[in-house]
């Protein structure tokens, strides 16, 4: 009895530490990331003519419209902090988040999503941007609460102070 209850102890670590070598499933081998980043590019391309909106396309493929440039030469970093009032919504969809009346985000730039860490350095203090950001930049191929999975993500960001 003693030896069956020390191997079954045995096979169920084992049994543990194999379940602990399993692959994360955020990452996902089979999934074409490039394909996803050229249809999110065109939806966004098409979003902007079908509604007028004049923006420009960074390097990095996040698109923006500098609604108001703000003042001021404070560089970003990644410990730069920020604090805005936002607005953020699917593409051409619902909205899934914003900050609530006299309610801003204080935040920093380093535990934004990568859309919101390349965008707001295109603004200063008293800015304000609309950014059209592809699912690689936001979320990716996860859900995120009401985000489904792939989502094109559209924010409209005041920024209302910014230190470093």
């Amino acid at each position: 009895m003693k030896t069956t209850f020390k191997y079954l102890a045995i096979l169920l670590c084992c049994a543990a530490f194999l379940s602990a070598c399993k692959k994360d499933s955020y990452y996902d081998d089979n999934f074409d990331y490039v394909a996803q980043f050229k249809t999110d590019t065109t939806a966004i391309r098409a979003f902007l003519v079908a509604n007028n909106i004049q923006a420009l396309k960074d390097t990095s493929g996040v698109f923006y419209q500098v609604i108001a440039p703000g003042s001021g030469n404070i560089p970003y970093t990644a410990s730069t902090q920020f604090t805005a009032n936002y607005k953020g919504k699917l593409l051409n969809g619902p909205t899934f988040d914003s900050t609530a009346v006299n309610s801003p985000i204080k935040a920093y730039l380093a535990r934004m999503i990568p859309g919101w860490q390349i965008g707001l350095q295109k603004i200063q203090k008293g800015g304000k941007i609309r950014l059209f950001v592809p699912s690689y930049y936001g979320y990716g191929n996860q859900q995120n609460g009401p985000i489904p999975a792939n989502s094109v993500l559209d924010f409209t960001i005041e920024l209302l102070d910014l230190q470093n």
